[in-house]
């Protein structure tokens, strides 16, 4: 029996791709088509009416209000969006949809290929807290942290003097830099776990958070994106 994964696919072979992030992230997607010679949608909320991204794409479409979880984390407004600009497929940056594995299924039933990884790959590794848990268990490093999601601040407090400070408080579902403080001291904690929480729910619609300790003057390594191509397989 023969499986062909076609929603999950190389850009370039589109016509015209949606994009649905914001801001640089976006700019960034809209100048690869554009190399590519392939016509961009771009989706903005209210807020982003007059942005870069929104000028810069062939077409635009607002998708709601400026609160991410009624517009750019709102799946039946992006795959609306998409069905009424007719693209054949949605590339979602960075950050927001991009790690809802619900998003690229949906975009199957709806006959819209997803450029980005598989959904079991984002199924893994869009919940940072996760992750972690995931690659513990293939012995890959670490750093010390929380064993899952905080529940109080007294949970956060017992973990960061165990590991000791600096500590860096992260929201599970975020991504691009949202959701995270460092506290340097138990004074800061309940502020920067409080923080954490409350621009977790502002930009994920998530406020579920963890606790790890904070690297100071690290050396940042990229990984490139995984995309996956179709593949014919018996």
């Amino acid at each position: 029996m023969e499986r062909l994964y076609s929603p999950f696919a190389r850009a370039d072979m589109f016509q015209k791709v949606l994009i649905a992030n914001r801001g640089e992230i976006a700019v960034r997607v809209i100048c690869a088509c554009k190399d590519l010679g392939i016509r961009t949608v771009a989706v903005y909320s209210e807020a982003d009416r007059h942005s870069l991204h929104v000028r810069f794409a062939d077409e635009a479409i607002c998708i709601g209000p400026a609160k991410s979880s009624r517009s750019y984390l709102d799946i039946p407004s992006v795959i609306s969006a998409a069905e009424i600009t007719n693209v054949e497929a949605i590339h979602p940056g960075y950050g927001f949809l991009s790690e809802n594995p619900d998003f690229p299924e949906v975009c199957l039933t709806s006959g819209i290929k997803f450029i980005g990884p598989n959904p079991a790959v984002t199924r893994i590794m869009g919940l940072k807290q996760q992750a972690r848990s995931e690659m513990a268990k293939y012995g890959v490093p670490i750093l010390p942290g929380s064993e899952g999601i905080l529940k109080s601040s007294e949970e956060a407090q017992e973990i960061a003097e165990r590991i000791g400070y600096p500590v860096m408080l992260k929201a599970a579902a975020g991504g691009g830099g949202k959701g995270m403080r460092l506290a340097h001291a138990h004074e800061e904690l309940k502020s920067a776990l409080e923080g954490a929480r409350s621009e977790a729910e502002r930009a994920f619609g998530d406020s579920e958070v963890y606790v790890e300790k904070a690297i100071v003057n690290p050396r940042h390594i990229e990984m490139p994106e995984i995309v996956v191509v179709p593949v014919r397989m018996l």
